[in-house]
Parts: structure tokens; C-alpha cells; sequence
């Protein structure tokens, strides 16, 4: 047992019969980094998924304004260069 470690009675003993739990430090930072690590994995997919979605919205404005421009606003075959350039940018973020 390490010095800053309390021995099984030290923690019965400060913890009474309230039916708690004593973690020591290391098992507290275990804890704490699985948990950083899980938020920062939600906060990186996230910022992905906005950042598609933003992609998303502009190639729609392009492809409305290329369409105006060349007067096809109104033809369903109608493929705007621009529009799939933004939205290929990062393939491996299209599903």
C-alpha cells in the first residue's frame, strides 16, 4: 500500500454506516479521463456533423445561384459543378 493510500478499515471507519463509497485518487483520475476522453469523442462528431451540414447548406446556395445563372433553375437534370465540389470536398464525411 502506497503512502497517500487509506487501508480498508481507515475507510470503513471514515465512511461510518452511510453506505458510501471511498475511490482512492488513482481510481478517481481512471474515471475522470475515460470521461474527458467520451465527451471529446461526442464533441468531435458533433463538430463534424455541423461542419457537413454547413457544407450541406452552401452547395445547396450554389447550385440555386449556378442554376439562375444558366437559366435551368426550373430543369431536374440540371448538375452544378460548384455544388458537388463542395459537397465531395471530404468524401469520407458523405454518408
Amino acid at each position: 500500500m502506497s503512502k497517500g493510500e487509506l487501508t480498508d478499515f481507515q475507510k470503513r471507519f471514515l465512511l461510518g454506516s452511510q453506505g458510501q463509497t471511498l475511490y482512492t485518487q488513482k481510481e478517481f483520475e481512471e474515471a475522470l479521463s475515460q470521461a474527458k476522453a467520451e465527451i471529446m469523442a461526442v464533441a468531435i462528431q458533433t463538430t463534424k456533423q455541423a461542419i457537413f451540414i454547413e457544407r450541406q447548406a452552401c452547395a445547396e446556395i450554389a447550385f440555386e445561384h449556378e442554376a439562375k445563372l444558366a437559366g435551368k433553375q426550373d430543369d431536374p437534370d440540371f448538375v452544378s459543378p460548384l455544388a458537388n465540389e463542395i459537397l465531395n470536398r471530404i468524401p469520407s464525411q458523405r454518408q
